[in-house]
């Protein structure tokens, strides 16, 4: 029944029982957007199962495969196998010994002693289709994901609800208080977007250098705890929620703290689901501040521990890309299960 309904949305037209040119447009303009959106994420995750030699391989290919390999006597490796064209026109399945330069000795796998010598044009490599799933667990045997990954939730859980704290507590002030200078105080915290993030990096690395916050993740969450989206994200939000609700409240006795916290709290919650996401992606995503910050690994989070892949001469892609993937995972999900409000909550930002 779910499917089926979900197929009469798709497949819905303008017109009756036939295709309309805006119908045409309109299907050729969402599969574009679609492609768009997620082709990239697609060959990264395709890319992430593809040997180190699949991935340079030129021309591309969007499915990893791999080439086979034989066991041939006398050799201790195996050794890869091409389709060979011989002299005569006809193809051998053979293995490659060595090359040298133009040129490949290959040698029969059911008649090792004989060697052939062919150009390197006329042979093509015998390949299947093969998951590399050693790039997942060669990196977590010996790659410290979990601790990365520890630090990495405990960094953007903390940051997350302190933003929520501090910058709901600053829109409420903004929005249903009345005191001189309230206008002004917003129009400074909001023109604090237009300050580069590099102009701030050096004194804000010296004020955590000096209260002893270096290579610790209180000096990767405090920084950024308020931000100028937040605040004026909810109190545009909160401007939105009746002052009579309020005023109800303090005819009853309830505290400023309770009216906060039992009233605007609940009410601001697609606004606060919108800045959660947006603070989950950015805590979870930030690279330069923690890496300017940390440089012990057992502090790292997991967008700096990436960076222990890029030796000196070699970068092990196929790791990078596999770590990759498995950061984006929990991104994912937080963003599946809260993804819902995000439309309500922006919808409505801004209404009175």
């Amino acid at each position: 029944m779910l499917f089926a309904s979900v197929g009469d949305f798709i497949t819905r037209t303008r017109g009756r029982r036939r295709l309309d040119t805006s119908d045409i447009l309109t299907y050729l303009y969402l599969a574009f957007g679609t492609l768009i959106m997620f082709g990239p994420v697609l060959w990264l995750v395709l890319s992430s199962f593809k040997t180190p030699e699949a991935l340079v391989r030129f021309p591309p290919q969007l499915l990893p495969y791999a080439q086979e390999m034989a066991q041939v006597e006398g050799y201790d490796d195996p050794l890869p196998l091409f389709l060979v064209t011989l002299e005569d026109g006809s193809q051998r399945r053979m293995a490659q010994v060595r090359r040298v330069g133009l040129e490949a000795q290959m040698a029969d796998p059911d008649n090792p002693g004989e060697i052939v010598r062919v150009p390197i044009d006329q042979r093509i490599p015998i390949e299947r289709f093969d998951l590399a799933w050693s790039n997942y667990t060669e990196p977590l045997a010996r790659f410290n994901f979990w601790i990365y990954l520890r630090n990495s939730v405990v960094v953007t859980v903390v940051a997350t609800a302190i933003t929520l704290i501090i910058n709901s507590m600053a829109a409420f002030a903004l929005s249903k208080y009345r005191f001189a200078g309230r206008d002004a105080i917003f129009l400074v915290i909001i023109s604090t977007l237009m300050i580069p993030i590099s102009v701030i990096l050096v004194p804000v690395f010296l004020v955590i250098t000096r209260i002893g916050w270096n290579n610790n993740l209180w000096g990767v969450i405090i920084p950024g705890a308020a931000t100028p989206t937040g605040v004026f994200l909810l109190r545009q939000y909160m401007l939105t929620l009746p002052d009579e609700l309020i005023d109800s409240a303090r005819i009853d006795g309830a505290s400023e703290w309770r009216i906060y916290w039992q009233i605007i709290l609940p009410l601001s919650g697609p606004a606060l689901a919108v800045l959660a996401i947006f603070s989950v992606m950015w805590r979870w995503n930030d690279f330069l501040w923690p890496l300017i910050v940390l440089s012990r690994s057992e502090v790292f989070t997991l967008q700096v521990g990436l960076h222990a892949f890029q030796g000196e001469l070699n970068v092990q892609w196929h790791y990078v890309l596999a770590m990759t993937v498995l950061t984006l995972l929990p991104i994912t999900v937080v963003f599946a299960f809260l993804q819902r409000f995000i439309t309500t909550g922006i919808a409505t930002t801004g209404l009175k």
